[in-house]
């Protein structure tokens, strides 16, 4: 395959948009955010399996995974499993790749005018900041890598399984419902393999199904509301390659 045609450039940019977000998704995800003080609506502060005062509180991670799982379909669509799969596996290589590098980063001696700064007039010292913000736990990252490559293998399957009962039809049935039930298994990996077989935290299998939960309804949600740019996107798509051409692709993808 040369980068002259517009079958690969198109393969290019969705592979490199892709894993892009999921890189980013592992490094903006130390920050949680609340979706109702977001929102700027009142917490919900629910209660369930005994776990009190649950409300929306998300992994940043959690902004571009629904692009990443987008994106993975459309690749799906007009490139096939084969192609996702190469896809997601690189993706979990390069976030590794760039974890050892930041904790190499992490282990530089910094230079002595850099440590104490003052940010917005509060004194920061800046490598406890870095190794807070960068220095994920272990198993925290091996979690978010495993829920990545299951839950990518999971979309790509059910994808193609509904693409094989509807035919063409119903693009938002075999997208958005691939999607959501990968998105229901990456809910519960990360936080079963983070913080319950993890033997730094005590987390009750009650936590896991609580917390797990109320991430995935928002995950939920979001994967709903995002099936009209997953058309848009389909169509520029259409566009760009033209009727015969996406046609060509589609049906061979159908056939890997």
């Amino acid at each position: 395959m040369t980068y002259k045609t517009k079958e690969s450039r198109l393969f290019l940019v969705l592979g490199a948009f892709l894993i892009a977000n999921a890189i980013l998704a592992e490094f903006i995800g130390v920050k949680i955010f609340t979706v109702e003080g977001s929102l700027g609506i009142q917490k919900f502060d629910m209660n369930m399996f005994g776990v009190p005062d649950l409300s929306f509180n998300m992994s940043a991670g959690v902004v571009t995974w629904p692009l990443i799982f987008i994106m993975t379909d459309i690749i799906n669509e007009y490139f096939g499993i084969k192609q996702v799969r190469f896809l997601s596996i690189l993706a979990a290589i390069l976030i590794t790749y760039a974890f050892f590098v930041v904790g190499f980063a992490m282990n530089l001696a910094p230079s002595d005018f850099w440590v104490n700064q003052t940010v917005n007039g509060q004194a920061i010292n800046m490598n406890n900041a870095f190794s807070a913000i960068f220095g994920q736990g272990m198993w925290i990252i091996v979690g978010s890598i495993i829920a990545f490559l299951i839950g990518q293998m999971v979309d790509v399957i059910i994808f193609h399984r509904i693409k094989k009962t509807t035919g063409e039809r119903f693009l938002w049935l075999r997208a958005t419902g691939s999607t959501l039930a990968s998105q229901f298994i990456d809910s519960f990996v990360v936080i079963f393999i983070a913080f319950y077989i993890n033997p730094q935290y005590n987390w009750t299998w009650q936590m896991v199904a609580a917390i797990g939960i109320v991430n995935y309804s928002y995950k939920f949600v979001v994967a709903i509301l995002m099936t009209p740019l997953l058309y848009g996107v389909h169509s520029i798509i259409d566009k760009y390659l033209g009727t015969e051409l996406s046609s060509k692709l589609i049906a061979e993808a159908r056939k890997a």
